[in-house]
C-alpha cells in the first residue's frame, strides 16, 4: 500500500530497529538514560539553545511549552490554522488556562505583523495578558524563510512577547532554505522538533529552550503523563535519524514535485506547487472525492478522502510510486 495521508505513517527501517535494540538503556524520569541525555545534549547543541526534553509527541511538545511560557490567564497569539490552535484538541486552554487568539494565516504560511499588532492586548484588567507568539514552519508544506523570523524576533522584542516555534517540519524548510537548524533558532525563545513525520522514526518529538524554561516544561511534561522510563529507545531512533533520514528529505521534496507536475495537465484537477512534501490537488465537481479515494485504495493508494487531496511524500514512497500513482489517478478520472 502507497500510503500519502501524511508523513506520520512511515514504518522504521531494519537499520533503525537495529539502533534501537542496541541502545544503552537507563530510567529517563530518573535522569539516567544516557542515550536520552546524549541525545538531548546534542539537539541543545544543534538548536544553539541551552538545553532540551524529550517527549512523546508534537502535540505533547507544544503542550509543555505553551504551559511553561504561559500562565493562567496569559494569552498565546497563533495562527488561524495552526497546529497549536486547530489541531491539539485546545489544550492550552483546557489544562493551562491560557487563552489563545487566532489570526488569519497568509497565503505563504506566516503571520502578518499588522494582524499580530492588531490583537495585542493593552495592559487591563479587562484583557488576557499578551504574552507568547506561536509560529509554525513548515505549514500546510510552505516553507517560511529565515527572515521572516529575523523580523518576528524584532517585533516580538518591541512588545515584549514571547516567540515558540513549532517546528514539526523544521527539517523540511531547512532542506530548502540551506540553512542550519541554529540559523532559525536564533531568533526564538523555543522550538519544539517532531521526528516521527518527515525523519521518520516510529514516535517522539524534542522540545529545546533555555535551561530554566526546559526545567518547567519537565514539571509540565510529568504532570500530562509525558515521563516514560527506558525512553532512550525512542532516543535512539532519533539519534539515527539525525544521521541518516535529513540528508534525503530533498528526494520527497523532488517527487512532490514530480507527482505535481505529472497531475497538473488535467483540465480537472487544480494542483498547487509544492515548496516541500506535500502535494495539493483540488478536485473539480466532476469528480466525487470519496470515490475516487475508494478507487484508489482498490489499486493500493491510501489518500484521504474529499475534494482537496494532500498528498504527503516521505520516506516510503519512491519514484516509481510516484509515477504510477500518477498514472493510476488520471486513469480514474478520465
Amino acid at each position: 500500500m502507497i500510503d500519502f495521508r501524511s508523513d506520520t505513517v512511515t514504518k522504521p527501517s531494519k537499520e533503525m530497529l537495529d539502533a534501537m535494540l542496541n541502545a544503552e538503556l537507563g530510567d529517563d524520569v530518573y535522569g539516567d538514560d544516557p542515550t536520552v541525555n546524549a541525545l538531548e545534549n546534542r539537539l541543545a547543541v544543534l538548536t544553539g539553545f541551552e538545553a532540551a526534553m524529550i517527549v512523546n509527541s508534537g502535540t505533547q511538545s507544544n503542550l509543555c511549552a505553551l504551559l511553561a511560557h504561559c500562565e493562567r490567564g496569559d494569552e498565546y497569539i497563533v495562527g488561524q490554522g495552526y497546529h497549536t490552535y486547530l489541531y491539539e484538541a485546545g489544550g492550552a486552554a483546557v489544562l493551562g488556562s491560557i487563552v489563545p487568539q487566532p489570526i488569519q494565516v497568509q497565503a505563504g504560511g506566516e503571520l502578518a505583523f499588522e494582524d499580530i499588532e492588531a490583537v495585542i492586548k493593552e495592559d487591563d484588567a479587562h484583557f488576557a495578558k499578551s504574552k507568547l507568539l506561536s509560529l509554525e514552519n513548515t505549514h500546510c508544506g510552505k516553507v517560511i524563510p529565515l527572515e521572516y523570523f529575523k523580523q518576528a524576533r524584532e517585533f516580538s522584542n518591541k512588545h515584549n512577547l514571547l516567540v515558540h516555534l513549532d517546528g514539526a517540519r523544521i527539517f523540511n524548510a531547512l532542506t530548502e532554505l540551506e540553512i542550519p537548524l541554529d540559523a532559525i533558532c536564533q531568533y526564538v525563545d523555543s522550538i519544539s522538533i517532531c521526528f516521527s513525520k518527515g525523519l521518520g522514526t516510529p514516535m517522539g518529538s524534542v522540545l529545546c529552550g533555555s535551561k530554566a524554561f526546559i526545567a518547567k516544561a519537565r514539571r509540565v511534561r510529568k504532570m500530562v503523563g509525558g515521563g516514560t522510563r527506558q525512553a532512550g529507545l525512542i532516543a535512539k531512533a532519533m539519534d539515527f535519524a539525525l544521521d541518516n533520514h535529513i540528508s534525503r528529505l530533498k528526494d520527497d521534496h523532488s517527487n512532490a514535485r514530480l507527482l505535481a507536475s505529472l497531475l497538473k495537465s488535467h483540465p480537472e484537477l487544480t494542483v498547487t506547487e509544492p515548496e516541500s512534501n506535500m502535494v495539493y490537488v483540488a478536485l473539480s465537481d466532476n469528480i466525487d472525492g470519496q470515490k475516487l479515494a475508494k478507487d484508489l485504495y482498490q489499486q493500493s493508494i491510501k489518500v484521504s478522502a474529499g475534494q482537496s487531496l494532500r498528498l504527503v511524500t516521505h520516506i516510503n514512497v519512491s519514484k516509481d510510486d510516484i509515477e504510477y500513482t500518477a498514472k493510476t489517478l488520471l486513469s480514474l478520472i478520465d
